[in-house]
């Protein structure tokens, strides 16, 4: 089984907008979302995913008002973990999901 290495997006300034979203769920809601993202990487949780436009996809989270990971993938064996959301800031999260791949390596 390949597992697939999980990186994060950085943006020009150092911060890494996934982190920072991820960084203020509580406890049990971090343990759901690695949990989730591991599934991914190991080949699982295909329903879960949608692919999106431009090369990003979104993860759905099994928990919670509808959580979110947004992801693009470096050939077949990285994630990049681009930003984290919910529902409610769905469309938005997307944007800055797709900018912010536009934006990867440059």
């Amino acid at each position: 089984m390949i597992i697939k290495k999980i990186i994060y997006f950085v943006t020009e300034n150092g911060s890494s907008p996934f982190e920072d979203w991820f960084n203020k769920l509580d406890k049990l809601v971090r343990v759901i979302v690695i949990r989730t993202i591991q599934r991914v990487a190991k080949g699982g949780a295909k329903k879960s995913i949608k692919a999106l436009k431009d090369g990003v996809f979104e993860m759905k989270v099994p928990h919670g008002p509808g959580y979110r990971v947004y992801f693009a993938e470096d050939g077949d064996d990285i994630i990049i973990l681009l930003v984290g959301g919910d529902k409610k800031t769905q469309s938005r999260d997307i944007d800055k999901a797709k900018e912010y791949w536009r934006n990867y390596g440059k």
